[in-house]
């Protein structure tokens, strides 16, 4: 194992048990409208199960889950496809490259403050997309009944004709797009969608894509939905152009091995930004490859 890895994951078990300890404003629970965080902190990481559907009630049963849509979206995205290693236990796990994989607690409150905006039609991009797990699942929500159909408890959604992208306003397919900016998760993550999702990635619903995470992936954009998978020292620019009147995004913003915030960023119809801040987090940082692979 990736020495680099292993130590990351302990500092971001450490580093949550200290926030649940010590912060009594993270002793919320989800409000449904405005995505606040009101569950307490303490119930992340102990959404443990024997399988992927246990996983997903047990993150239902301490209200980090709240919606149905969601959990079913986290049900049939099996965890177990994208993560070699304890798949179903609520902690990150290293995909290689000095890479994680989230918590799935993280995962469920990315879905969870994105969800009004992943509509069937919607456009989605997913920066430092890593396994591929989040991009799968934004695909069952933005793809609608017809165009990821499956088995909710399995994870398994049929390939074939007729699994194409969902139509938004104006007659746009909706669409996923992953950044990576190492080439080997990129190939990595396209390997863990062609397990049981090929037809998102054949239809053109799902793109994969090696790239610069802070400069997006302008060609697909504009976003109703934007997830940042790593922290930002401050929020990307470039990210907030790609941004759709009416769009959202999921960032965490700080310092590498530094105090970090989860942000909820929404671009207003009249293009102005709103950024608020919901939680204390720590996320390896959002940098560059040489960066990321120093020291392997």
């Amino acid at each position: 194992p990736d020495w680099r890895v292993i130590v990351a994951v302990l500092r971001e078990r450490f580093i949550a048990v200290a926030l649940a300890l010590a912060s009594t404003t993270s002793a919320r629970a989800w409000n449904s409208t405005t995505a606040s965080l009101e569950t307490p902190w303490k119930m992340a990481w102990r959404c443990h199960g024997r399988s992927n559907e246990e996983m997903v009630d047990a993150l239902r049963a301490a209200r980090i889950v709240k919606h149905d849509d969601v959990a079913n979206a986290m049900k049939r995205t099996d965890r177990k496809d994208f993560s070699p290693e304890a798949p179903y236990h609520d902690s990150p796990q290293g995909i290689g490259y000095a890479a994680t994989i989230s918590a799935p607690h993280m995962h469920a409150y990315a879905l969870e403050i994105l969800r009004d905006k992943l509509r069937p039609g919607a456009r989605v991009l997913d920066c430092g997309h890593g396994s591929g797990y989040l991009a799968v699942a934004f695909a069952h929500m933005v793809a609608g009944p017809e165009g990821g159909a499956g088995s909710a408890a399995g994870g398994h959604a049929p390939g074939g004709a007729g699994h194409g992208a969902e139509h938004g306003e104006g007659g746009r397919p909706g669409k996923v797009v992953g950044v990576e900016h190492i080439s080997e998760l990129v190939d990595l993550s396209i390997a863990n969608t062609r397990k049981h999702y090929s037809h998102y990635l054949d239809s053109g619903l799902v793109e994969l894509h090696v790239g610069d995470a802070f400069e997006g992936w302008p060609d697909a954009a504009p976003y109703d939905a934007i997830h940042v998978g790593a922290a930002a020292p401050h929020l990307p620019g470039a990210l907030l152009d790609q941004l759709a009147p009416g769009g959202r995004m999921f960032i965490p913003v700080g310092p590498e091995g530094g105090f970090q915030n989860l942000a909820q960023v929404d671009k207003r119809e009249d293009g102005s930004i709103s950024s608020r801040e919901l939680m204390g987090v720590r996320y390896v940082p959002l940098t560059t490859r040489a960066h990321q692979l120093h020291g392997m």
